[in-house]
């Protein structure tokens, strides 16, 4: 009787499993609420405005979710809260509920897909390097021997680690908490080079005491592949994002969303161009 129960158990433990995924549509709707965890950091993909409201290119993206589902739900219009995380904080704020999804500058790994899930992908970019323009060299060889800051706990720190290794390249990583300190650091010398997604670098360098006296050097160092976080399980909400996604990437919104936060870089990569085209799934 005893192994009877057990062998039931087990068989149940896959619907309890499923039935306890969380409903977050649901809680939108009743709520009429939606809560977006956002960056201040991540200039041009998310920061705050001059008037500490946020902006950037994957904000923007994700109002147009937004008003998606609001369509789907039926509930015109949801309430937006604003939630700004950091890079330490925003799995946590999305799988503890706290946030519906996150909007950021954020790569899509298997790792972190233990922990919550993403939407279709929003951007592709890849780990560079910010060095001082006044530094010889330009590749991660050049750096042999000198100091690297890099955000402790991030899709760079491992892409670095990996590409120092893959070249042969002996350097001191030197872990720092924020962009902002990483910045810091290299103005002042602290580091010979700051390693980051090199779209959140050019945006960084924007926002130094002297442009100019920064510059990227060598050649992408990793895959970083962007996308919306989102609670692990959801199912119904990952199809809602995803829909939402498909419907703007379909539409002329595309590209005024991209000109408006990237066109400063030119025309969409070829990788990000084949991403949009992936991302236009049919209805």
């Amino acid at each position: 009787m005893l192994r009877l129960a057990s062998f039931l158990l087990c068989l149940a433990a896959p619907a309890l499993a499923f039935g306890q995924a969380p409903d977050t549509l649901k809680k939108i709707r009743d709520s009429k609420t939606v809560t977006i965890a956002y960056r201040t950091d991540a200039l041009p993909f998310s920061f705050e405005d001059d008037d500490k409201k946020p902006a950037g290119y994957m904000v923007e993206l994700c109002r147009g979710v937004i008003a998606a589902i609001e369509r789907q739900i039926g509930v015109v219009p949801l309430q937006v809260n604003w939630v700004p995380v950091t890079v330490q904080t925003r799995f946590t704020a999305v799988s503890s509920g706290q946030a519906d999804m996150e909007c950021g500058a954020t790569t899509l790994t298997l790792g972190r897909m233990k922990q919550v899930d993403f939407s279709s992908l929003t951007f592709v970019d890849g780990t560079g390097l910010l060095v001082r323009t006044a530094t010889a060299g330009s590749s991660l060889k050049d750096l042999a021997g000198k100091k690297i800051g890099v955000i402790k706990g991030t899709s760079n720190e491992q892409a670095l680690a990996d590409a120092m290794e893959a070249r042969s390249v002996k350097a001191e990583i030197v872990p720092v908490k924020t962009r902002a300190e990483g910045l810091e650091q290299l103005e002042a010398g602290a580091v010979d080079a700051f390693a980051s997604d090199r779209v959140l670098l050019i945006g960084l360098a924007m926002k130094s005491r002297d442009p100019k006296a920064l510059t990227l050097i060598g050649d992408a160092l990793s895959y970083e592949p962007y996308a919306i976080v989102l609670p692990r399980g959801d199912y119904a909400l990952r199809y809602a994002v995803n829909s939402a996604l498909a419907q703007i990437y379909r539409s002329s919104a595309l590209m005024e969303i991209y000109n408006r936060w990237l066109g400063g870089l030119g025309k969409p990569s070829p990788a990000v161009e084949m991403m949009y085209e992936l991302g236009r799934l049919p209805e």
